[in-house]
């Protein structure tokens, strides 16, 4: 499926854990996985971009997506651009792109 290839192409695998690279849209009417675009997973938060509250929410809205605890993703690259790389640890990253699968498929 394409978007199966989009998901491969936005996940990787990094010596700290799983990198996912993201396009975050800030002050949404509510936060959730949009969809890909490009090669990057598309997210919207309600949250906007001021002090950290909508880096704060996007790594809450990957977390509760892969079933991790909140501590366990953090933005890596981007802290202050919409075009983000999040890594997050306690997983593979067959079983990232497999949750991220079955929630786009939704």
């Amino acid at each position: 499926m394409q978007e199966d290839r989009g998901i491969i192409a936005a996940v990787g695998s990094s010596g700290g854990g799983v990198w996912v690279r993201v396009k975050v849209v800030p002050g949404a009417s509510r936060s959730k996985v949009v969809g890909m675009l490009g090669d990057r997973l598309k997210l919207a938060v309600a949250e906007p971009p001021e002090g950290g509250k909508a880096n704060k929410a996007v790594c809450r809205l990957i977390a509760e997506a892969l079933g991790v605890p909140a501590r366990d993703v953090v933005v890596s690259v981007g802290i202050s651009n919409p075009q983000k790389t999040l890594v997050v640890t306690g997983l593979l990253v067959e079983r990232v792109v497999e949750r991220l699968a079955l929630l786009l498929a939704d």
